[in-house]
């Protein structure tokens, strides 16, 4: 059984992030109303090398913060749709240690809110540099760091990634601060010792001790998930933290955990060093990044698929559709071409393929090698510009995951799914049911004023029928590049049929 669906089985919290806190506007102290007692499992039989991690914990944890983060959160009503938790989709789309672009807990509507979040960081640069994740500080109106020596300093966000969730903040002190130096995450083996540094729960900087439990997890968040999984606990206010190699280098930061009790149960997940220092040092140049476009859907390439075509293994990346108008298209790429290699790399599965496009500069001239019915070519691309506001119809749940992650379709604020089977019988469809399946909204775009909810099904756009969550997101992309100002959508909810009209200027 896969992780993907262990978490649908159990519907457990998988999820870590920062110790959330959500107060009125009067709110001036603090407070944490989590409970502490029994979440800290202790890992047996991890020895230090030299029989104490003293000396590591000394080196590093001076250059280990907290990050407090406040932002204003919106009152939530009966108009926000399931509340958080509730919708039986929110697992597909949920972000890593928060709840981006969910509805808020349901507290009285006539009460202003206020949420401060506590999260981790580290610093990698004397000059006050630091790295965190980037559900920490995402939709913060206010940074504040604290060091270990207690001092609170305001905080700069440089800029953040939300698809690989990294963010750098810049902080002025009136002296050199200490650091922590990068490791080599490539070079770290199942076994190997490592300790896990940050705040949990706002209680103050904690180290665990554990071993790294295996490589490579891929944990369906994202287009570069490659986790390392590790026993160290790690709890709520860990994330953005670093965890630490026996030299006491950063190896990985402390990003996620499989839990059933919202606590450490030793299944915690850390973004590889080598991954992340990429990242960190365009964020810290450019303050954002600008991933690569190719415009292709893709597949696994199984042995049968390997045999069937005359490739003698099992690798690369299955071009199952090429996009209209995309630069695969453009390129000459073709439905059934099997990508073996992209800019002078090795494509051994779809997430290489994903990883090695996002990394190339929009506009560059790369190469892709091809088996193409049973010949080895090689063809040129212009690759082109994936934005942030690009959604794709496998986003959330897919098992053919895209190369340029990307259907050039308006934010307007919906995360889509088509009808699998699985969806079919929870929701009790008909077999000639189609549409896309509305499984997360976000409160703060066009679509949620409009009233679309969790759980809508999208039949058709602008009154032309459509079968799945790709044809949603062009027909929308369409109706946007026509100049219309609004996009009219028939939605069915609770056995009936409704039009809403979700205008574009708010998206």
């Amino acid at each position: 059984m896969s992780s993907l669906n262990i978490l649908r089985r159990h519907r457990v919290a998988a999820l870590l992030g920062a110790a959330l806190i959500i107060s009125p506007v009067a709110f001036s102290v603090v407070r944490t109303n989590h409970a502490v007692a029994g979440t800290m499992t202790p890992v047996a039989g991890v020895t230090a090398p030299n029989g104490s991690f003293a000396p590591i914990v000394a080196a590093d944890k001076p250059a280990v913060v907290t990050v407090t983060t406040v932002m204003k959160a919106q009152p939530a009503s009966a108009d926000d749709g399931m509340p958080l938790g509730n919708s039986p989709f929110d697992q597909y789309f949920r972000q890593f240690f928060g709840d981006q672009g969910m509805p808020a807990p349901q507290t009285p509507p006539q009460q202003a809110q206020r949420a401060e979040a506590l999260g981790s960081g580290f610093i990698v640069g004397a000059d006050g540099t630091i790295v965190t994740n980037n559900h920490v500080v995402d939709g913060a109106s206010s940074i504040k760091v604290t060091l270990d020596d207690g001092t609170e300093l305001p905080a700069k966000l440089v800029g953040r990634d939300a698809k690989n969730d990294l963010a750098v903040l810049k902080i002025k002190a009136d002296k050199p601060l200490p650091t922590v130096k990068w490791g080599d995450s490539d070079k770290l083996m199942t076994g190997d010792q490592v300790l896990a540094i940050g705040n949990p729960f706002g209680i103050g900087t904690t180290v665990t001790a554990g071993i790294v439990s295996a490589r490579g997890r891929d944990l369906h968040s994202g287009p570069f998930d490659d986790f390392i999984q590790i026993d160290a606990p790690i709890n709520h206010g860990n994330s953005g933290g670093p965890l630490v190699d026996v030299n006491g280098d950063v190896v990985g930061i402390n990003t996620a955990i499989y839990s059933p009790n919202g606590g450490s149960v030793g299944v915690g997940f850390a973004i590889p060093s080598d991954q992340a220092q990429k990242v960190v040092a365009k964020l810290m140049k450019d303050g954002s990044i600008q991933y690569g476009y190719l415009g292709v859907e893709i597949q696994p390439v199984t042995p049968d698929v390997a045999s069937a075509i005359g490739l003698d293994h099992a690798g690369g990346a299955l071009v199952s559709q090429v996009n209209d108008g995309s630069p695969a298209a453009s390129a000459g790429v073709q439905t059934g071409d099997v990508i073996t290699a992209f800019a002078g790399q090795d494509v051994k599965d779809p997430k290489d393929l994903s990883r090695a496009v996002a990394d190339v500069a929009p506009g560059a001239k790369e190469s892709i090698d091809v088996w193409r019915k049973g010949k080895a070519m090689q063809i040129s691309v212009d690759v082109g510009r994936n934005s942030d506001d690009v959604k794709t119809a496998s986003a959330g749940d897919s098992d053919t995951p895209s190369a340029d992650q990307g259907s050039r379709a308006p934010a307007i604020g919906l995360g889509l799914m088509d009808i699998t089977p699985d969806i079919r019988q929870q929701m009790n469809l008909a077999d000639n049911e189609h549409g896309a399946v509305v499984a997360r909204v976000n409160p703060d775009k066009a679509a949620a004023a409009a009233g679309i909810q969790p759980g809508d099904i999208i039949v058709a756009v602008n009154q032309a029928p459509v079968k799945n969550a790709r044809q949603v997101t062009q027909a929308i992309a369409q109706a946007s590049k026509s100049g219309r100002k609004s996009v009219l959508l028939l939605v069915e909810r609770d056995g009936s049929q409704i039009y809403v009209a979700v205008p574009f200027a708010n998206g």
